[in-house]
């Protein structure tokens, strides 16, 4: 006998109830993007393996622990895709995207990583994400991070901050790891099996532990700002004073290094204590030498990537209101000459008023389990269309919700009625 069928564990059922939620995000965000002169772009969900080893890093936990990978029937490494921003860039390589262009990109869908199912993290997850490419200056990095403030006001979030840090050239960033490398050897002793592991690979990773007993060892670490070059420190102090000049709160996180190996300079993370410890609900910043590395010519990049899943926990956490995706009308029939003209009469009415939501009973029913249905639909206004309706050619307009009486219109001034009282008052 075969088992119950499910989904798999960390991959969930977006159900209708919750879908609300998502077109508010969703459209919101695209809304917000085209602000700001952002173009879509839809990618692949798999890639070839090497592109994601190149561009995130071989020695980070994505790679190494999380990615799911297999060889397909023509021999070749493949792997969902973990993160949006290597194949965006291989995108913009491949199709001439990034060719003396400064194009303004953004991107939607799930991505997957093999991790422990928990609240606010998931083996698939959903990601809105942004990249500009060739522009060097700290204000696109100001202006990126003025943008996530303006979707989530748009959205009605609130109570996020903001932390910032940069992580300098690469050049930089190579003798902060000599300077991380000589302190955590020399206390390789506090260090746990996950530490010790990435110490001579990435020392830079071990910043990212959440271990608790090593967080007084991370604290007293080398920072950055010990080794950081006259430009990158001048980059750091103009995006900190646009920040200012704008009016965004932030605070400093000199431990902030995110958990892919491609960022320089510029890193930041929109945080909340809404959620628990899944607490970051966007996380970005400047990759200057990906294109470079993934096999393009030298362009600059910088971008962010919204977790969806978060976002959409703390909207409703903070009750934000929702595009209504309801029905706005619920066409209650019965009789056979008023069946034979019902779906004529619904496709009228859905020329008439543009956008106009509008559910037929399906399915049969008495006029009292068709008013049930039509309540259940959350419909603004039901509308009865009977043989005496059809004869007359009327239709009875009743609002939902006790907002008004139950009236006979004529067919032909039925959409001006309807449309009337969908207006908000």
């Amino acid at each position: 006998m075969a088992g119950r069928v499910q989904s798999i564990r960390g991959m969930n059922d977006i159900l209708p109830e919750q879908e609300p939620y998502w077109t508010t995000l969703e459209e919101t965000a695209a809304t917000v993007f085209g602000m700001y002169g952002y173009r879509r772009i839809r990618i692949p969900i798999m890639e070839r393996t090497p592109l994601f080893a190149r561009a995130v890093g071989e020695v980070t936990d994505i790679v190494e622990k999380e990615m799911y990978t297999f060889e397909d029937r023509g021999g070749d490494s493949l792997s969902l895709r973990p993160e949006g921003t290597a194949g965006v860039v291989r995108a913009g390589i491949e199709h001439g995207l990034l060719h003396n262009q400064s194009p303004r990109l953004w991107y939607a869908g799930p991505m997957f990583r093999y991790e422990r199912p928990q609240k606010g993290r998931y083996r698939q997850f959903h990601q809105l994400g942004i990249e500009v490419f060739g522009q060097t200056g700290p204000d696109v990095d100001i202006e990126q991070i003025a943008l996530a403030a303006r979707l989530f006001r748009a959205l009605g979030i609130g109570g996020l901050r903001l932390e910032i840090n940069t992580l300098g050239t690469p050049a930089e960033r190579a003798a902060w790891r000599d300077a991380l490398h000589a302190y955590f050897s020399a206390h390789q002793a506090e260090l746990d099996e996950d530490s010790r592991r990435r110490l001579e690979r990435n020392p830079l990773r071990i910043l990212d532990s959440k271990n608790p007993a090593m967080q007084e060892l991370i604290a007293a670490a080398p920072t950055l700002r010990n080794n950081l070059g006259v430009e990158s420190a001048a980059h750091f102090d103009q995006l900190c004073a646009g920040l200012k000049q704008l009016g965004i709160a932030y605070e400093i996180n000199t431990r902030l290094v995110r958990g892919l190996d491609y960022y320089t300079r510029t890193v930041f993370e929109w945080l909340t204590s809404d959620l628990g410890a899944q607490d970051a609900v966007c996380s970005g910043g400047r990759y200057d030498g990906l294109v470079e590395q993934l096999g393009g010519n030298p362009v600059p990049g910088t971008g962010f990537a919204l977790g969806v899943e978060r976002l959409i926990a703390l909207m409703q956490a903070q009750q934000v209101p929702l595009i209504n995706t309801a029905p706005q009308v619920f066409l209650v029939h019965a009789g056979e000459q008023a069946a034979a003209r019902v779906m004529a009469l619904a496709e009228a009415l859905r020329d008439a008023i543009p956008g106009l939501r509008l559910q037929v009973n399906a399915g049969g029913g008495s006029f009292k389990s068709q008013f049930k249905r039509a309540d259940r639909s959350g419909a603004q206004v039901a509308l009865v269309f009977g043989d005496a309706e059809a004869a007359g050619n009327s239709v009875q307009i009743k609002p939902m919700a006790g907002q008004g009486e139950q009236e006979e219109v004529p067919l032909e001034q039925a959409p001006q009625r309807i449309a009337a009282l969908l207006q908000p008052h």
